[in-house]
């Protein structure tokens, strides 16, 4: 934690996007001092959600309890897949009712809604790629996302608009207008979708540039849409994690400033 916010301050970056495993391991306290005392804001906490899991009341309550005490602009909600199905593990007794599981997923968010109100944290619902569902996210598409939102106030419930998720989508822009007219962009995330996907689909982000979605409409999109907060770059791939880090930003600028910089 202490190398990643030692970065953004050295590379002029002014907010930074948390992962909940990286807190608990440098400690809830020491995360704050140290974002806090390097002028940097929390653009994001990640994650909540996983909604179809046993205990998952409990598990969010925490995680919103931290996003209070970090001031995140938000907690993303990767709100989980067909019950029983685990990421990366072999199928056991499983649920194949996907209605049912989209269904759960609405009557979980009434019992952490209120919570979430309560502590001044606003949920960020995150539709992943259709290639997930199954394990990760039951919703896939962005009008989904939208639909399941609205019956909140969208200072408490908004959603996540990530390139990588939803760069397919036919709908795309309608939806982001529409989220927009809602005030529901909670967050704004950009990487590259790679092709071919390595065997390990979860790790298929590229630096922007080196994948297949064009920025450029999205981002527009997005700006005319109304939102003015924070911009995510957000990469999941094992070459780009073992690379250098400060090569690794420094590229990352690069390729924002040329191809994303619009909001």
């Amino acid at each position: 934690m202490a190398e990643a916010v030692d970065g953004c301050v050295r590379h002029g970056l002014e907010a930074i996007g948390l992962w909940r495993q990286d807190v608990a391991a440098q400690g809830l306290g020491e995360t704050i001092a140290l974002v806090r005392n390097a002028g940097l804001r929390v653009s994001s906490l990640c994650r909540g959600g996983f909604l179809t899991a046993p205990g998952f009341e409990e598990d969010n309550r925490r995680a919103i309890d931290e996003a209070a005490a970090l001031e995140a602009a938000c907690l993303v909600m990767v709100v989980g897949g067909l019950p029983g199905v685990v990421p990366g593990e072999p199928l056991g007794e499983i649920s194949r009712d996907l209605t049912a599981a989209r269904n759960h997923i609405a009557e979980a968010l009434t019992l952490l809604v209120p919570y979430a109100a309560e502590r001044g944290v606003r949920l960020a619902l995150e539709p992943l790629h259709p290639m997930y569902c199954a394990d990760r996210a039951v919703l896939s598409t962005l009008g989904q996302a939208l639909d399941l939102a609205e019956p909140y106030a969208p200072e408490t419930v908004g959603v996540v608009v990530d390139t990588f998720h939803v760069w397919w989508d036919p709908q795309v822009f309608e939806q982001i207008e529409r989220a927009g007219a809602e005030r529901r962009i909670a967050s704004y995330q950009v990487c590259d979708f790679l092709s071919p996907l390595p065997a390990d689909v979860l790790l298929g982000r590229g630096m922007m540039g080196d994948g297949v979605i064009d920025f450029g409409p999205l981002t527009d999109a997005v700006a005319a849409a109304g939102y003015r907060g924070d911009v995510e770059v957000e990469i999941f791939n094992a070459d780009v994690w073992a690379a250098d880090p400060d090569e690794v930003v420094t590229t990352m600028k690069a390729r924002y400033a040329s191809l994303v910089s619009r909001v």
